[in-house]
């Protein structure tokens, strides 16, 4: 089962596959995303995470409101994540501590 962390307020989900990532820095994970805002995802398969938080929207948007979870039920706007904790994160290093607390 994938972990994943969703971007509340502009609505992009990223989500941790449960194997792949071994021996990589958490910067070179392989993961997948999702904008649901505008319904698009990575080209590929997994793009690494520090493209992922490199995009305009996700750098210059901190503070973020995220919440990790594992399953959701719904879709669209029905789309409800169970989430396991959420916390507002102000930047880059402190997501990167609570990914790597969280132990994705």
């Amino acid at each position: 089962m994938s972990s994943k962390l969703h971007f509340i307020e502009i609505d992009h989900v990223i989500y941790f596959p449960s194997s792949g990532n071994v021996g990589r820095t958490l910067y070179k994970y392989g993961v997948a995303y999702r904008d649901r805002k505008n319904k698009t995802s990575q080209s590929g398969k997994k793009i690494n995470l520090e493209d992922v938080l490199a995009m305009p929207i996700i750098k210059t948007g901190y503070p973020h409101t995220i919440g990790f979870f594992t399953t959701a039920s719904g879709k669209g706007l029905t789309y409800a994540p169970d989430y396991k904790v959420q916390r507002q994160i102000l930047n880059e290093t402190a997501l990167i501590q609570w990914v790597e607390d969280l132990k994705l």
